[in-house]
């Protein structure tokens, strides 16, 4: 993943220039997921901008597309810096920061023994830096795509080894390394996108199921890049929509990998973007893009899978309900 820190009097200004969050809303020491849009309206990449302080921001966005988020950050601080206002960015190399995941029921708790940090105030999507097996300056962000509670910990990249073997020995939490596969598998279980599978330069936030991305202030001033056209798909609806599959197990179909094609009635009506055994339901369950008209959870289609029809269902995701840290409402 890429880490960068924008700072400065003007970094939120600077940051909700090329993203659709409110970030000058959210309270310091916690974070959002949010997207940056082209003048399309339509999504370049997925990240979590976590407002630190006023004037510091810590921004996770995906490695795949850490040339692009680079290029878009620094187009916008400089920018800024050229209209004479006050900001900065840095960008972590893998050389300096490195950042794990720790995912899971028992994850907080194998945190817990290797940390002297109260983590039962730290809620989901909050941020904040301390010491993780002897280890100093390392930041513990509550969240992780998995659906999961967990953690995700920006270690100094000279100490990752140190931090990672002490949660691994944590065995009574039964603390394991796993790989993407696992990630997958459970993102999708949730409900949640994967950056150039299920969103994409030619999606907008509104056909990807993702509005509440956009911030209802945001919307209203109109000055993230593409605000226009996602106001006016918000008003008037798109022709296309993400929604979740579930297979009919009956006939032990194969899973619907991406560019399955669905169908209704004989019309081909959407495509397949991610798809998978669901190890948690014992069912294929898969998420794609359909036409508008066709997205009402329990409509029936079939999915074209080597020349063969399946029988599938639109569903609601997520398919396994989350279990996120979440402050208790007052």
């Amino acid at each position: 993943m890429l880490q960068t820190y924008i700072r400065g009097k003007d970094a939120i200004e600077c940051m909700e220039s090329v993203c659709t969050a409110d970030i000058r809303g959210t309270a310091n020491g916690s974070g959002s997921l949010t997207v940056f849009t082209n003048d399309q309206g339509c999504i370049l990449d997925d990240l979590i901008v976590n407002r630190v302080q006023e004037d510091v921001l810590y921004v996770v966005s995906n490695a795949a597309m850490k040339s692009q988020d680079i290029a878009i950050m620094e187009a916008a601080v400089n920018k800024f810096k050229a209209q004479g206002k006050d900001v900065a960015i840095e960008f972590l190399t893998s050389a300096d920061q490195s950042l794990i995941a720790v995912q899971g029921p028992t994850a907080v708790a194998a945190l817990t023994a290797v940390t002297k940090l109260d983590l039962s105030k730290l809620y989901f999507m909050n941020t904040v830096v301390t010491e993780v097996a002897g280890v100093e300056n390392c930041r513990i962000t509550r969240c992780g795509y998995t659906g999961e509670d967990g953690v995700e910990i920006s270690i100094p990249s000279t100490h990752v080894e140190q931090v990672t073997e002490a949660l691994l020995q944590q065995t009574k939490q039964q603390v394991k390394m796993a790989g993407l596969g696992a990630r997958d598998s459970l993102r999708l279980e949730a409900g949640l996108c994967l950056y150039g599978s299920d969103i994409d330069n030619k999606t907008t936030p509104i056909e990807a199921a993702l509005a509440w991305l956009v911030a209802k202030r945001r919307r209203a001033e109109e000055n993230f890049p593409g605000a226009q056209i996602v106001n006016k798909q918000l008003k008037e609806g798109v022709q296309r929509r993400r929604v979740g599959l579930t297979m009919d197990a009956s006939a032990k179909p194969p899973p619907a990998r991406a560019g399955v094609e669905i169908y209704k009635d004989s019309q081909k009506v959407g495509h397949i973007t991610s798809g998978c055994p669901s190890p948690s339901l014992n069912i294929n369950i898969a998420m794609g893009y359909i036409q508008e008209e066709f997205k009402k959870p329990g409509s029936a289609v079939q999915l074209k899978i080597r020349d063969r029809f399946y029988n599938a269902e639109v569903a609601k995701m997520p398919f396994v309900k989350t279990n996120y840290y979440v402050k208790p409402k007052q």
